[in-house]
């Protein structure tokens, strides 16, 4: 009864003892956080297969995992735009995570098959429409997609959209966000 005595009257002392817990648990998840970054390292920096924009070279790099249908990657796309614009030295690298549905996959291998067939210039004017669009994506706002970005290989990239090699950067990122623990989009790592 002493110990229960002493904390009822000195609740301070609980609360502080809440706070070092906290404290620590946000230690080992930032610990834990950087064996992750580090284990993983090539597959979440450099894959291979993700579109690396902003200046290659650069000694900052920004991983931004989005989907195409969500609002709040739209609404950070003009924020990460003028990132890279006002600071030359950061490299950023986009990995497709539709999670938000049909739509949203269909967009994703849009632009995955866009930059295999069309190559990273025609990816990056593809992203960039499909962030600024707004309405449905189906066939008929691929094509408009397509017209508006200038792609001239509109039907070569709808046939690589099913394609194994766009299946599997879908299926990499999405084992890549499982492990790093992404819930959600916009997640960004530095």
């Amino acid at each position: 009864a002493g110990i229960r005595d002493y904390l009822m009257e000195n609740p301070e002392v609980l609360m502080e003892a809440i706070g070092v817990l906290e404290e620590r648990r946000a230690q080992q998840a930032a610990a834990q956080d950087d064996v992750l970054l580090e284990q993983y390292r090539a597959e979440i920096f450099d894959d291979g297969h993700s579109w690396v924009g902003g200046n290659p070279e650069g000694d900052v790099t920004i991983v931004e995992f989005l989907d195409y249908r969500c609002g709040f990657c739209k609404r950070a796309h003009p924020e990460v735009q003028a990132l890279l614009a006002m600071d030359s030295n950061i490299r950023i690298v986009v990995k497709e995570f539709p999670i938000l549905g049909p739509e949203s996959e269909l967009a994703a291998r849009y632009a995955i098959a866009t930059k295999r067939i069309a190559g990273d210039e025609a990816y990056s004017a593809v992203h960039d429409e499909l962030m600024e669009w707004s309405g449905p994506v189906n066939a008929g706002a691929l094509g408009r997609i397509a017209r508006s970005a200038g792609i001239d290989e509109h039907e070569a990239i709808l046939a690589e959209m099913e394609s194994e090699a766009v299946s599997g950067v879908i299926a990499a990122n999405r084992a890549l966000g499982q492990t790093l623990q992404i819930q959600g989009t916009p997640s960004f790592i530095m």
